[in-house]
């Protein structure tokens, strides 16, 4: 008896795919409406966190299993582990080149915007006293992390080569470390695949346990509206009473504009473009799909936590077909941090500037912009390991080029806000990735 299968597609992405419905336009309206109520009645809004985090959670749930199941579901469906290589490197070849992509787009808007420029030294001095609490506590974790080392490229290459190990898999579980799950999962389907009959129960069990917790997705799906509603509105609500939406004005709009300008560029050119010339599909009908997927990452701002209607998106939606959104989609939310890169590479450079105007004889010269491109493609890969990811991969970035680590209270008012943006584009980009990987499937459908 041959190994269980998944179903295939038996007809071209675009004729599969469902039209994406209603639910975009719901989420559109429920991030507006908590906007809007955030401005009015922010106190009121704040109260609503309860209601976000409540649907935060149910989807933070199932997201361990789920990537366990659907990446042992997605081997098994491949029937034969070998047909695993071309698929793997055409993934991996494919995170590494948007990320570099995405840095390299960073560095160029923040080089011909220069934000920064000009600030006045009092704002800069301020910034660093107000951010102490925070640097103290995200500079335990690096050196906790780095082990008494000091903290350099090849330090941080070895922690990425180790991440994808586990000496505790019920660990790499609680802490919902992904990257050792994604490899445990792949040995682990592997082998099924070639122990014959004698797999065909626990085959069968993974892969009904992976349709269950998809279904019990689409359930969560019909009340994300409302979830996306509180969890917006909460937080908004809190920016304007704590006055931080006024920080959006001034010193900081040319910064904001950067990185909006330089992940607009990412997400709107780039990707679809890539999109176009390895697929053929057309890129605006394939983001109105990926929509809910899209709007639910800005909403929670963790691409992880949206990993499951991701998934659901670009095969129901989309018509991505399930062995590629079953393996491409787990690894890419955990390893493809395309928006987190270009937001790193030209913060760093934002906060060089800024520095220039307390200390004049500093100078950022080509190597150290280099240095940053490679430390933020290399921490943007590691930051779902590493708590409190954003603000401690961007303080090893501006470690590398000798930046005073409480700079970072430049940009923290803000953060929270673009956090939301970079995740949007990181979900968007693991969605293409899945749909260029699936051309490079070998057994084609034959229906046309």
């Amino acid at each position: 008896m041959g190994q269980p299968a998944t179903k295939t597609a038996t007809s071209p992405p675009e004729q599969n795919a469902r039209p994406a419905g209603h639910g975009t336009l719901y989420i559109v309206i429920a991030i507006i409406a908590a906007i809007a109520v955030a401005w009015v009645l922010p106190n009121w809004a704040i109260h609503l966190e309860l209601g976000g985090q409540i649907f935060l959670r149910l989807l933070q749930m199932v997201v361990v299993p789920l990537v366990m199941a659907s990446v042992m579901s997605g081997i098994l469906g491949l029937g034969d582990v070998r047909k695993l290589g071309k698929p793997g490197a055409y993934a991996v070849l494919y995170y590494m080149s948007t990320t570099v992509l995405a840095v390299a787009t960073g560095l160029l808007v923040v080089n011909l915007i220069n934000p920064g420029q000009g600030i006045d030294p009092a704002i800069v001095t301020g910034a660093q006293e107000e951010a102490a609490e925070h640097v103290d506590k995200a500079t335990a974790e690096i050196e906790k992390a780095a082990e008494g080392q000091e903290v350099s490229l090849g330090l941080i290459f070895k922690k990425l080569v180790l991440m994808l190990f586990t000496d505790n898999l019920l660990g790499s579980m609680v802490e919902v470390n992904l990257l050792p799950l994604i490899v445990f999962s792949i040995i682990f389907a592997g082998m099924l695949t070639t122990m014959g009959e004698r797999s065909h129960t626990i085959a069968t069990l993974v892969i009904s346990i992976n349709d269950t917790l998809m279904a019990f997705i689409m359930l969560l799906m019909k009340v994300a509206p409302l979830g996306i509603f509180c969890l917006v509105a909460s937080r908004f609500g809190k920016a304007n009473a704590e006055d931080k939406l006024d920080d959006l004005a001034g010193v900081l709009a040319g910064y904001m504009g950067t990185v909006l300008a330089g992940l607009a560029i990412h997400a709107l050119i780039t990707l679809p473009l890539l999109l176009y010339i390895f697929t053929r599909r057309n890129p605006f009908r394939f983001m109105v799909q990926m929509g809910q997927a899209v709007l639910t990452a800005f909403s929670t701002a963790s691409s992880t936590a949206t990993l499951p209607i991701t998934m659901e998106c670009a095969e129901v939606q989309a018509g991505v077909s399930k062995r590629s959104t079953e393996f491409v989609l787990p690894l890419g939310a955990t390893v493809n941090m395309d928006g987190t890169a270009l937001y790193e590479a030209a913060a760093a450079i934002f906060i060089a500037n800024a520095y220039a105007a307390i200390d004049p004889s500093f100078d950022l010269n080509f190597v150290d912009q280099m240095t940053i491109a490679i430390t933020a493609t290399l921490a943007a890969v590691g930051a779902a390991g590493i708590p409190e990811a954003g603000l401690i991969t961007l303080l090893i970035v501006l470690n590398a080029v000798g930046l005073p680590l409480t700079l970072v209270g430049l940009i923290l008012p803000v953060d929270w806000l673009l956090d939301r943006f970079r995740t949007a584009v990181n979900a968007f980009g693991d969605s293409v990735g899945a749909a260029i990987v699936d051309t490079s499937f070998t057994d084609k459908p034959t229906d046309k």
